[in-house]
């Protein structure tokens, strides 16, 4: 190895956990040309997944697995790379606990958030990635941090640096998945998710609503949270929620909820009294 390639290479490993991937855009930023690149991977110090992709070899005695787990691929966008992309919707309240159905066969569906490299769609991953843009809450971060799952449980094959993934808090996820609830079974499927979160923080709720900029999201979210009665509920001052005017289209063949003015399933139309409260 040459003297001028040491001080290049050891801030990499330095930086790059085993199993772990860099882009070229990052490479280069940390002053490694496309000649050291190239060398590097010859010499056995980085393998190329796919073009422009690369990864830090794993010890000898680990057997790399074919797929590139999805945490792995979203801790190096993260911790690395420094992509502004979370874990959000369905994915994070799955890492929260809140998960109702077990995935059975082919690859789950990892929900991302934020600006991805478009190498991302090209990668092998043990997971089908699916990217949102963060347009519901626009630029603000409320909600976005480290997640407090367990290491033990992470599909990478080693755990060097154990760090947390960024993802959102399940009042943000919650209000991420509704935004993209657009059938009868997604009802069901967000209804068992909702009658389990009992212990969502009002304030940070309240946060949330205010910034979230979906008409939509913000009348189906008091669908849902009315239907449940949970403790939390007399806490939100729906009085400082813009509902916007007008009934909302939403699923085919829905009915119109009398309060919120937003058509949902049969079942999901209030009992009697909440009819009589919202003719009041």
């Amino acid at each position: 190895m040459s003297h001028q390639r040491q001080p290049r290479l050891k801030p990499l490993l330095d930086k790059v956990p085993p199993g772990f991937l860099v882009d070229t855009r990052w490479l280069k930023a940390q002053g490694i040309d496309a000649k050291s690149i190239h060398d590097y991977v010859a010499r056995g110090w980085l393998e190329r997944i796919i073009r422009g992709v690369y990864r830090r070899p794993l010890p000898e005695s680990v057997q790399a697995p074919t797929a590139v787990p999805w945490d792995s691929v979203l801790l190096s966008l993260q911790r690395i790379m420094e992509y502004e992309v979370h874990l959000g919707g369905l994915s994070a309240l799955d890492l929260a606990g809140y998960a109702h159905y077990l995935h059975l066969g082919g690859a789950p569906r990892i929900h991302l958030y934020g600006d991805a490299p478009s190498w991302l769609k090209r990668l092998p991953s043990d997971a089908k990635i699916v990217m949102h843009r963060r347009t519901l809450f626009g630029d603000d971060r409320t909600g976005i941090t480290d997640s407090d799952r367990d290491a033990r449980e992470s599909n990478q094959s080693v755990n060097v640096w154990r760090w947390p993934l960024m993802a959102s808090s399940p009042e943000r996820a919650i209000l991420e998945a509704l935004d993209e609830l657009g059938d009868e079974a997604g009802f069901e499927k967000l209804d068992k998710i909702f009658e389990s979160l009992t212990t969502l923080r009002p304030k940070q709720l309240m946060a949330l609503l205010t910034v979230c900029r979906s008409v939509k999201v913000r009348r189906l979210f008091f669908v849902f949270a009315d239907r449940h009665k949970h403790a939390w509920r007399k806490h939100l001052d729906a009085d400082r929620v813009d509902f916007g005017s007008g009934p909302r289209a939403l699923i085919k063949g829905g009915k119109l909820h009398p309060i919120y003015r937003i058509y949902v399933p049969a079942d999901f139309i209030p009992e009697k009294e909440m009819r009589e409260r919202a003719d009041a």
